[in-house]
């Protein structure tokens, strides 16, 4: 079975793009807004706890979990390639 590595990667981006967007607001709503810098503000440069962060954070998510996943899609099928021929 191959894996489609766009829809993978796009699926990975959506999943943890929307994630960290989700995440940021939910802090936002319970703590309001905290500016200072978090720990994921490391990973990626502009993400805060704030709403214009929570956008920052989904691109910034939505564009390396694309990559991680096309990535593992990648190889992925090509572990599957080599697999299937041995046999």
């Amino acid at each position: 079975m191959r894996l489609n590595v766009k829809a993978f990667a796009l699926a990975c981006g959506l999943i943890w793009g929307l994630g960290l967007f989700c995440m940021a607001w939910w802090l936002i709503l319970l703590e309001g807004n905290n500016p200072e810098p978090c720990l994921l503000n490391r990973v990626y440069p502009g993400y805060t706890m704030t709403p214009v962060g929570s956008l920052v954070g989904m691109v910034w998510g939505l564009v390396d979990a694309g990559i991680g996943g096309a990535i593992f899609a990648w190889l992925y099928n090509l572990m599957s390639k080599k697999c299937t021929k041995s046999e």
